[in-house]
């Protein structure tokens, strides 16, 4: 017999009226980003405590305080919208932090008028902020009376501990010494300050007289720590104790960083460059390998003039607010063009800076003392970029660049300027004092063959992406690079670190045959990739694209891809307030497929949300881990009237192509028969019958199983990128897990073999349509273990099918054979590396 959960009833704090959280005018709130509960419209300005238990925080403004009561649930009561600007006027707290408290007790009284005549809004919220403690939440409606109507009834999870909390005094751990050779630079301060957000206590990082917020990366970069320095952590709230052991054991263990791994800093003088500036040559550091000759074009970062004096303080904050939503929109609108991973996670993390905590506090100290948002955010994040660039820790110095990169994106919103776009010349090397990732991202290599910046080194994010994008690079160029006048021939060696000036016919020549010889291998790929991909003894591969419009169709096809493997359907629902209709899906669906023909095939992916990937017309419940929650197939069955709408949508692509429907993340027969019975009902509504079905494999239950999803599907289709982080149970965006996230692991590849051996058994094809697709070294490994089909990025197409050209089928299978037997990643790289022919 079971037992019944535990249920806590919070009271409303206030009398009025209760509105859903969703429609509040923040969107911090609406959001759920803080929690999951409900809304008041106060009519009383007495707050009471909706429930028993320990003040663990009183806002310094005195306009929000938190509540955990004896089973660990943490309340939240905020009254009002930007009331934080009041900075405490018009309210009185009745109690102090740290202070017992039994439900229905005055905890702060505020002047209604006072306070509602400066505040953005009087909804006062009421939230869980630590959603893993309920498993059920019911919010009540309509009009209610302070301290006696139930607002949010709570089913809490079976087994929570209820023993009393802790007071509210700090506590401090022993000394803790660095273990990190280049101290607590970005990866391992993004490793800590995630782990210290897990907790609700206040959570310092102590060094000698200086401390930093643990929960924040640029702070704790800020300490500049260095190998050997001891620190302590302080920490306040109620789960204090808890916090010291798990930081002080992630410290001990270096945040996961291995001794040997930690990153090379770069040397004061570069030691790659083969002599000392001259007239005719200047030195630098070498950060992207590759030759390019071209003809200097000088890049300067834009100025803002801004106003020091701002408008009331809550339309600062709301301009400051949109600015920062703004940016965090085209760093997405960014990351959406590039297919290279660490491309985008170099942009994540700039999304994580819009959110830093201690930016955003400088930022709002200095809107409550009337200044603009253009001037209080400028001044913070320009004291933190100074801050780290002045650190002896080059590592530090380079993330400087980092801050002001998202800095100045920002700033450009609140100016009303429109950031410079760099539209250069073909043959451009490009020479800057400085150069931002998010500008280097978006670089153009047919028209830069190179590119020079004064400051950065080679472990910087814009020598990152220019390694990724192919683009010579040379980051800390002598001054004297700036003075060269525009349109000067120059050699730019990114591999010595150095910058030829007006270089003679023979280093022209000599430079020349060097670029050719890459070149002329490319251009042969190129040549023969409109031929149908095959082994070298003939064996049909079918070589297609991953796509996400009708434009993506075109070009494929243009370089010699054989159809579409995956059209990620999610583009017809990004950055929209509400789902597309039928009539605007089934327009983009035809256009792909009339892009590609009928003789081509085009394999279309129903929605895949959740998790990473959510939509704002789409709320999904606040979940610990939403990678393990609503995700792909599993919001299609909870929404079916989006899927209905979908379906009918792609069917009427039918007509035009070789259409095949692909459901995404089923992890059981029973999800793929519920989706595959609203397809059956659709089609017979519609008539289109001669449609194949097929599933995803991205999670280890499908590929275990294969042998009895055949039966009940045409195809199946393998997302590498998912699957790798399921089977190693390692999120591929974890900045201390993503290296070790590897898709060549043994697992990964035997959980491949497996999906093909099930398939084969009943004559059905397997396809990957994942990252490792796009590998040209593991296209003759995936053929081997028995792959048909390689859904690529377009720019491997040619080289993908070079590549098997080189390679008879027996080949591919004795590889195979070689590679399953192997046990760790690093074997298995070495092992292509050395078949690479």
């Amino acid at each position: 017999m079971g037992t019944t959960a535990p249920r806590l009833d919070i009271l409303a704090p206030l009398s009025g009226w209760l509105v859903p959280l969703d429609s509040v005018p923040d969107p911090v709130f609406a959001g759920k980003m803080v929690g999951d509960g409900v809304s008041l419209d106060p009519t009383s300005g007495s707050l009471l405590a909706p429930v028993g238990g320990v003040i663990s925080n009183l806002h310094s403004a005195h306009h929000a305080l938190t509540i955990t009561t004896a089973e660990g649930v943490e309340v939240m009561v905020h009254v009002g919208i930007d009331t934080v600007m009041l900075k405490g006027q018009g309210f009185y707290p009745l109690v102090q932090q740290g202070q017992q408290v039994s439900a229905g007790q005055p905890v702060i009284d505020f002047d209604i008028d006072q306070v509602g005549r400066h505040a953005a809004s009087l909804l006062t919220q009421i939230v869980v902020t630590n959603g893993e403690t309920v498993t059920r939440m019911q919010a009540a409606q309509g009009l209610v009376t302070a301290g006696r109507d139930v607002v949010l009834t709570l089913e809490l999870a079976n087994g929570r501990d209820a023993s009393p909390l802790a007071g509210g005094e700090p506590s401090l751990s022993a000394e803790i010494a660095i273990g990190n050779p280049a101290g607590l630079h970005a990866r391992p301060a993004a490793v800590f300050a995630a782990k210290a957000k897990t907790f609700a206590s206040d959570i310092r990082l102590l060094l000698g007289d200086k401390e930093a917020n643990a929960k924040s990366v640029v702070s704790v970069m800020g300490l500049a720590t260095q190998l050997g320095d001891r620190v302590r952590i302080r920490a306040q709230g109620p789960d204090a104790e808890a916090a010291l052991t798990e930081l002080a054991r992630l410290l001990d263990e270096r945040c996961g960083e291995k001794a040997d791994e930690a990153p090379v800093a770069p040397a004061a003088e570069p030691a790659s460059a083969p002599q000392q500036d001259s007239d005719t040559r200047l030195a630098g550091v070498g950060s992207s390998p590759g030759i390019a000759i071209g003809r200097i074009v000088h890049h300067r970062l834009q100025e803002f003039d801004v106003p020091e004096q701002g408008q009331a303080a809550s339309l600062e904050q709301q301009a400051f607010s949109r600015a920062t939503k703004e940016a965090a929109t085209q760093l997405d609108l960014v990351k959406a063009q590039l297919s290279d991973p660490a491309k985008q996670a170099i942009l994540s993390m700039h999304q994580e800076l819009l959110q830093d905590p201690e930016l955003l506090a400088q930022t709002y100290s200095g809107l409550a003392d009337g200044k603009s948002a253009a001037w209080s955010w400028r001044a913070a994040f320009s004291a933190y970029s100074a801050r780290l660039e002045a650190q002896d820790n080059p590592l530090l110095r380079e993330r400087a660049n980092d801050i002001r990169d998202v800095g100045r994106r920002v700033l450009a919103l609140l100016a009303g300027v429109k950031p410079a776009t760099l539209d250069l010349p073909a043959g451009s090397i490009l020479i800057a004092e400085d150069l931002a990732p998010s500008d280097t991202a978006a670089l153009d290599p047919a028209k830069v063959m190179g590119f020079c910046t004064r400051t950065g080194g080679a472990t910087s994010h814009v020598a990152i992406l220019a390694r990724s994008l192919g683009i010579p690079a040379i980051c800390g160029i002598s001054q004297a690079a700036l003075r060269l006048p525009e349109g000067r021939q120059v050699i730019l060696d990114g591999g010595e670190g150095t910058l030829t000036i007006a270089p003679t016919a023979d280093e022209i020549a000599a430079a020349e045959g060097e670029i050719a010889r890459l070149a002329e291998r490319r251009a042969a790929e190129a040549k023969s990739s409109m031929l149908p991909a095959a082994t070298r003894d003939g064996v049909r591969i079918d070589v297609v694209a991953n796509i996400r419009n009708a434009a993506d169709a075109r070009e494929a096809v243009a370089k010699g891809a054989e159809g579409v493997g995956l059209l990620r359907s999610e583009f017809l629902f990004d950055n929209r307030d509400t789902a597309p209709t039928e009539e605007e899906q089934a327009a983009e669906y035809c256009a792909v497929a009339e892009a590609l023909g009928k003789d081509r095939p085009l394999v279309v992916r129903t929605l895949d949300v959740g998790g990473d990937k959510p939509l704002s017309y789409l709320p999904l419940p606040k979940e610990d881990n939403p990678f393990l929650g609503l995700r792909g197939i599993r919001v299609s069955l909870e929404r079916p009237d989006l899927l209905r709408t979908q379906l009918r949508a792609i069917l009427r692509a039918a007509p035009l192509t070789r259409l095949h429907i692909m459901f995404p993340m089923v992890a059981s027969l029973e999800e793929l028969r519920a989706a595959k019975a609203v397809l059956a009902e659709e089609q017979q509504a519609c008539g289109q019958h001669e449609v194949k079905v097929g599933i995803m494999v991205e999670v280890p239950s499908a590929a275990v199983l294969a042998a009895r999803f055949a039966p009940e599907v045409d195809f199946f289709s393998i997302g590498t990128n998912d699957l790798t982080q399921y089977v190693l149970a390692m999120d591929r965006g974890h900045p201390q897990l993503a290296k070790q996230a590897d898709a060549l692991h043994p697992a990964v590849l035997a959980m491949i073999a497996q999906t093909c051996d099930g398939a084969r058994a009943h004559g059905k094809w397997v396809g990957v349509c994942g990252g490792l697709a796009s590998d040209e070294r593991a296209a003759p490994l995936l053929v081997g273990i028995g792959v048909t089909e390689l859904s690529v990025s377009t720019p491997s197409v040619a080289s993908v099918k070079a590549t098997l050209a080189r390679w008879s089928l027996d080949d591919c299978r004795q590889l195979a054979e070689d590679v399953l037997s192997l046990s760790t990643a690093v074997e298995v790289r070495h092992r292509l590396n050395q078949s690479a022919r």
